[in-house]
This record gives structure tokens, C-alpha cells and sequence, in this order.
């Protein structure tokens, strides 16, 4: 008991050390889940929205509308950043990427006619060329507002790189000596980025499966500057800050881990709480009508004393709705959002100071807990049992949602129950089924040691006192089966190693089941043969009737499996086109019981009476019969159609076993065919007792006019015998002294059927 109870805590603790080294090394699966959790938090309680500082300009379907297609003429665009300075926005941040110039400037159009497309060609471009270029005018709006203009990060080189507008002070470490560089960015024009007051990249961290936006980045680098996202460079015009301070660990404050990370962002008298890589956790409310303004409100001139209360103060930020322009991303609340609102969220929980963080400490603290909790369900499952721990378990899992649930509540804190609490149950699981293994083993070992060959109230019976199977064994009186199939190894050369194995399995399985059907027990299985018996383990009444009554219906059902073409023989055309077994059966006394090793052993008959039905199986062939049994089999089950077939010696013994071919049961015994049959067949056997080859050949024939067609070899062999005695009296003119020869008078290799002498 002591050592089972070792073996479950030392399992238990392996497994609880497993559970702790996977939160340890933090793989992706897990840290997928652990996002999946945080997102249902924000599902369940979404960030409280208070209409803050912040202004969606939405350039939406019923825009582009009215202005047409998209990109607009920058001239467009230059009205809408006069309008929206007009109206007082605090600052103006375009999501959108200015990378090529405005392809419905006058200069551009120029270059693109021919006098194939306009009769007067010099008269058109001496008046086009007195237009103003767009893209000018749209520089000249961006410089005469607070604005801010977007690049975004590449993933591949041969981008440029963007005009930093904002400075960068950093306490501690460096965060380009650490963070990953980007390879290249796609900028806005020189031009813009000169002429706005700002520039920030407009590239967000998503899942890399799913696609869902949690964090996003405040800044970048490309390994030696640093540069700040549209929303950081936003909130800095804003204020009128000249740049943005960093802190990384190895500031004032913060310790040096050894492993580099960024702390948080002071942007103007704004402190952002970061995460290692410089990002920050979004934490979203319901993307909202109240934060957006389109486009075509802002440029009606009718509406502007209704709009600008809406725009003055503001930060604004002017993107896309449009589902055409695909600039549409996934949050954890499952929405999907233009990629302006994640930006603009972001600000709204940084002015709100609404922020979700998780500690540098969390991943420590969670696999602590882990280890600790995992220790107490060790402990306590040998005190207090399984339902106790399990109750105990429940508990601790209940109160780690609680309480992580709780600092997201209060505090904005992300703390993972769920690995803890699946640690739990894991350690619980590993010790309960080791507890359940070890104490339902001996069961286990019984059903699957015996229920193949066993009867099932046996099998019950050993599982409810497994201590039963011990080493040794009792003399019984039972009945043993030896079946093989004929001519094996001719079938065997024709199929391949698969079609032999499906061969056996289609004619072993239904003989097996018969065996059993008829209360026998298989012994074993070799190669084509089945060894079963009957009276053991069970007692059971008549057993030898119901052994010939299985040999009996073993036959029947290889006749039927032969007609179906069961096996698939004569569909493949093979030479051989049907199955032919061979069945010995003997009654008598033997030892019954597990054999083998302390370790490993099975339930097992030995003795002479198994020898002796071996014998008589193999004896099949050479008497032409497909059911042979032993006179003590006879004796033992008289009410079946029998027929004297001979007799085989074996060594040690000083009398012959006398042998019967099993053709028919009782019903069979009754019939007129059957009382002719025996009659002849009896007086044939006397007639070569006395060894007159003459009479004995009469006899013969009226055997072979009222036997079967199955029992056709049977007679064949009779016949064969038959003919050998009359060329013996032929030869020697007188009956051999010796009587007739025994069958198989050379005990290893029966031939002949034999006669007793007289």
C-alpha cells in the first residue's frame, strides 16, 4: 500500500512539473489561450466609453458617393485639412499612406496628352499649366495645420525610411538596441511628412492566426532610431510636445532582468504602461457612431456650426470605413473595425487612463501558482480523498477567476487562471487514474487476459477476486478440441501475408464464436489451428455433448462460408476454391489451470488426454474423415450418429485408442438413412476384422449408396484399405496372422483406416 501511494505522489509530481516547465517556456498554444481568456473578459466588460478628445473623420461609402472613387484629388483632401483647422481640431492625422503623387495634378496630365487626344493641344496645356499642382496645395494645408501624416512598416527591404518630426529621450536602456527593426517603410511623399507637423507609423501587432488586433505598437525602429506610431505622434502635436520620452529596464526605478524591455511612454504629460516590445494593450469599448464624422458632413458648409462643436478640441483622425478600401481589422470584443478606430481607442485610453497591463512579474506569478496549487492537490488527495480534492480543486480554480477577474476590474490587470487551474487538474487527473489503475488493474488484466477465451460469468468472477489467479491447476474430466485446416500451406503460397491474415481472421472468428456459443473455452490459436476445451474453469453438464455439437456446427459453418465464397477464392480465381478443416475430439482426465511464470501466465489444459485428441486430429486426413473422436468421447455423448473408423497407437500406452467419425447429431442418429448406413458400415468393418476382402467389398457398396456426399473420402480410404487386404490374400493365399494393419501403425504419421485385430 505504501508503494502504490509512492508511485501516485511521484507521478502526480512529475506531471505537476511537466505543467509548470510548459508555463515556464510559455509555447504558443499557450499563450494563444491566455489571449483567449483576456478577450472574453473584454467581451464580458468592455472599456466604459466617456466621449472624449477624440474624432473619427470617416471617409465612408456615402462619402465616396459624392466625391467618387478613391484617391481623391489632393486638392480634396486640402479642403477637408483647411475645413477641419478651421473648425479648431486640436491635431489632424491622416490614416492613410501619401506614397505617390496625386495622379490628377495638372503637372501629371500634362505629361499624358498628345494631339491624338485634343485638337488644340498647346492652347489646352498653356491653360492647364496656369493650375495650381495638388499635391502642393495639400502640402500647403498640412503646414498651416497641426497635422500629422502616416508611413507604414514593410516586411520586406527596399522601402525608405520616414522623416522623424518628434524627438526621442529614453531612461535606461536603449530600446533600438533591442526591439525588433523593421526592414524597410513605405512613407508618405517628402514633401507631406516636411510640411505636417508630424509623422507616425500606421502598422498594428495582430495575431498571426487569428488576425485579432490586442496590442498595438507606440513605436518603431530600424535598429539605430526610433520613430512613433500615428496615435503617439497624434497626442504630441496635440499638446505641442517637442518628443517622447522612453523608459526601458535599467532606468531609474526599474531593474536590470537581463532581459530588455520597454516599460512605458511619457508623451507630454501622458505615461503609457507598455509592454517589453514597446506595444500597448488596447483595451476596446463597441465601436461606436458617436465617434465618427464623414466626410461629406465635414465639407457641407451647411452643416458647420452643427459640426464643429464636434471637431473643435478634438484629435482627429481622418481614415476609411469603407469595406472596399480594406482597411478593416478584427478586435478582441469580435468586432470588425476599421483600423482608425483601433487608433483612436487607443487614445481614448490613454487620455482616460484606462489601461490594460500585465505585469513583467505575471509570468513568474502564474507559474508559481501553478507549482503551488499542484502541491496542495498532492497533498490533500491521500488526506481527504478524491471527491474531497476534487471539491478542494474546484474551489481554487473558482477563486483564481475570481481573482483575475477582479484586477481586470479594478486595476486593469491581465492575470491567466487558466493554466493554474487546468495544472489542478491535470495533477488530479494523473493521480485519480493512477489510483484507479492500479486498484482496477487486476480486473483490466483479467478481461483482457481471458475474455477472449473465457466464458463471461468467469471473467466477472475473476475480476471481483483477481487474487483467484494463482500458479497451479486441478484434475479435471473434460472433453479437448484440436481443429486445423487442410491443406494450409498450398492456401498460404497462393496469398500474400495480408490476404493470409484476412483468410484466418474470416474463418477463425466464426469457429471461435461457435466454441464459445457451445460454453467451450479457447486455449489458444496456433497459426491455423484452434486448441479449445470444455468442463474448465466452469462445471459443465454433458460437456462432452456440447463439444461435438460445436465440431458439428464448426463444419456446418465452413460449408457456408465455402458456398459464399467467403474467403474470395473462386472471385480471384485461385487453384484452391475451398476450405476443408479437420476436427479431433477426446474425453478424459487432465490438468486444468494458470501456467507460466509469476509474471506471466495463462489458463492452460495438459495431460495424455490432450495428446491423445492432437493425435486424432491429425489422424483426420489419413481416414478421410472431418470429425473424428475417441471411444471415451462416444461413451460420454451416445446420442450422435457415430462410425467406426479405426484405431491409432501411441507411445506408453499398451492398447490402441479406438476412433469414431462424428457424422450427425441426434436428429441425424434417427433417421432411415442413417440405420441403413450403419449397418453396412458395421458389417464392412467385421468383414475386415476377419479379413475377407470379398464380403467386406459387398458391405462397401451399400455404404457408398447411403452415405452423403461429405462422406464420399471416407469411404475412399475404406475402399483403398480394402483393396490392400485382397492384394495381401492374393499374394499370400491366407489372411495376414496380425489381422488387418493398424491405422497409422507408425505412431508419428497415420496413413490407413484401422481395424482391430481378431
Amino acid at each position: 500500500m505504501r508503494g502504490k501511494r509512492m508511485l501516485v505522489a511521484l507521478v502526480a509530481v512529475l506531471t505537476l512539473m511537466a505543467a509548470t516547465f510548459i508555463r515556464v517556456t510559455d509555447p504558443p498554444f499557450l499563450t494563444a489561450v491566455r489571449e483567449l481568456t483576456f478577450d472574453s473578459y473584454q467581451q464580458l466588460f468592455p472599456r466604459e466609453y466617456h466621449p472624449g478628445p477624440v474624432r473619427i473623420v470617416d471617409i465612408d461609402e456615402a462619402s465616396l458617393k459624392k466625391y467618387g472613387q478613391w484617391p481623391w484629388p489632393r486638392t480634396r483632401l486640402a479642403e477637408l485639412t483647411h475645413a477641419l483647422n478651421e473648425m479648431g481640431a486640436a491635431v489632424i492625422a491622416y490614416d492613410i499612406v501619401f506614397a505617390e503623387p496625386d495622379r490628377t495634378s495638372p503637372g501629371l496630365v500634362l505629361q499624358n496628352l498628345s494631339a491624338d487626344n485634343l485638337s488644340d493641344l498647346e492652347s489646352f496645356k498653356s491653360e492647364l499649366a496656369k493650375l495650381p499642382d495638388h499635391d502642393v496645395v495639400f502640402a500647403q494645408s498640412l503646414e498651416e495645420s497641426p497635422s500629422v501624416v502616416a508611413f507604414a512598416v514593410l516586411t520586406h527591404a527596399g522601402g525608405r525610411l520616414p522623416i522623424s518630426r518628434s524627438g526621442f529621450a529614453f531612461g535606461g536602456e536603449n530600446p533600438a538596441s533591442f526591439l525588433a527593426p523593421f526592414a524597410s517603410t513605405l512613407p508618405s511623399l517628402d514633401m507631406f511628412q516636411t510640411a505636417a507637423s508630424g509623422s507616425g507609423g500606421i502598422s498594428l501587432s495582430e495575431d498571426e492566426k487569428g488576425g485579432v488586433v490586442r496590442r498595438a505598437p507606440l513605436i518603431f525602429t530600424d535598429g539605430t532610431k526610433l520613430y512613433p506610431s500615428l496615435g503617439v505622434e497624434a497626442l504630441r502635436v496635440a499638446q505641442g510636445a517637442s518628443g517622447v520620452l522612453v523608459k526601458s529596464t535599467g532606468a531609474s526605478g526599474e531593474a536590470a532582468t537581463g532581459n530588455s524591455a520597454v516599460t512605458e511612454l511619457k508623451i507630454g504629460s501622458f505615461v503609457v504602461p507598455t509592454t517589453a516590445k514597446g506595444e500597448v494593450w488596447v483595451h476596446y469599448d463597441t465601436d461606436r457612431k458617436d465617434r465618427y464624422v464623414p466626410v461629406i458632413d465635414v465639407l457641407d458648409k451647411t452643416k458647420r456650426d452643427l459640426i464643429t462643436p464636434l471637431i473643435e478640441g478634438q484629435i482627429v483622425f481622418v481614415g476609411t470605413s469603407a469595406a472596399g478600401l480594406l482597411d478593416l481589422r478584427t478586435t478582441p470584443l469580435g468586432e470588425v473595425v476599421p483600423g482608425v478606430s483601433v487608433h483612436a481607442q487607443m487614445i481614448e485610453q490613454i487620455l482616460s487612463e484606462d489601461f490594460l497591463t500585465r505585469p513583467d512579474w505575471a509570468d513568474g506569478a502564474e507559474a508559481l501558482a501553478t507549482l503551488a496549487i499542484g502541491l496542495i492537490v498532492i497533498l490533500a488527495l491521500p488526506a481527504v480523498g478524491s471527491i474531497g480534492t476534487a471539491v478542494m480543486g474546484a474551489v481554487i480554480a473558482a477563486s483564481l477567476v475570481g481573482g483575475s477577474l477582479m484586477a481586470y476590474l479594478k486595476n486593469g490587470l491581465l492575470f491567466d487562471p487558466v493554466f493554474p487551474s487546468l495544472a489542478v487538474l491535470f495533477v488530479f487527473v494523473a493521480e485519480t487514474t493512477l489510483l484507479y489503475i492500479m486498484t482496477e488493474r487486476e480486473k483490466r488484466f483479467v478481461r483482457q487476459a481471458f475474455g477472449q477465451y473465457l466464458s463471461p460469468h468467469l471473467v466477472n468472477q475473476l475480476e471481483e477476486a483477481p487474487e483467484q489467479l494463482v500458479l497451479g491447476g486441478e484434475m479435471r474430466d473434460m472433453t479437448i478440441l484440436f481443429m486445423d485446416v487442410r491443406g494450409f500451406t498450398p492456401i498460404s503460397e497462393q496469398l500474400t501475408p495480408t490476404e493470409l491474415v484476412s483468410f484466418l481472421n474470416t474463418l477463425l472468428s466464426p469457429l471461435s464464436d461457435i466454441i464459445q456459443h457451445e460454453e467451450g473455452t479457447i486455449d489458444k490459436y496456433i497459426g491455423d489451428s484452434i486448441m479449445a476445451f470444455w468442463n474448465a474453469p466452469l462445471a459443465i453438464k454433458a460437456h462432452a455433448s456440447h463439444a461435438c455439437r460445436a465440431a458439428l456446427d464448426m463444419l456446418k459453418k465452413v460449408d457456408e462460408l465455402n458456398e459464399s465464397d467467403a474467403f474470395g477464392f473462386k472471385a480471384r480465381g485461385l487453384k484452391t476454391q475451398s476450405v476443408h478443416i479437420g476436427i479431433g475430439l477426446n474425453t478424459g482426465e487432465a490438468c486444468v489451470g494458470n501456467m507460466g511464470s509469476s509474471r506471466r501466465f495463462n489458463y492452460s489444459v495438459i495431460g495424455d488426454a490432450v495428446n491423445i485428441s492432437s493425435r486424432i486430429e491429425s489422424s483426420c486426413k489419413a481416414v478421410g474423415a472431418e470429425l473424428l473422436i475417441s471411444d471415451a468421447t462416444r461413451r460420454a455423448a451416445p446420442e450422435f450418429a457415430y462410425l467406426e473408423a479405426g484405431e491409432i497407437p501411441l507411445k506408453g500406452k499398451s492398447e490402441p485408442v479406438r476412433l469414431f467419425a462424428l457424422v450427425g447429431d441426434e436428429s441425424y442418429r434417427h433417421t432411415e438413412g442413417f440405420r441403413l448406413l450403419s449397418k453396412a458400415h458395421a458389417a464392412m468393418v467385421s468383414a475386415m476384422r476377419d479379413g475377407n476382402a470379398a464380403e467386406a467389398a459387398l458391405h462397401l457398396e451399400a455404404c457408398r449408396k447411403a452415405a452423403t456426399g461429405r462422406q464420399s473420402p471416407f469411404y475412399e480410404v475404406f475402399a483403398a484399405a480394402i483393396a490392400e487386404l485382397a492384394e495381401h490374400q492374393m499374394l499370400s493365399g491366407s489372411v495376414p496372422e496380425e489381422g488387418y494393419l493398424p491405422l497409422g501403425a507408425a505412431e508419428q504419421e497415420p496413413a490407413t483406416p484401422m481395424i482391430d485385430q481378431t
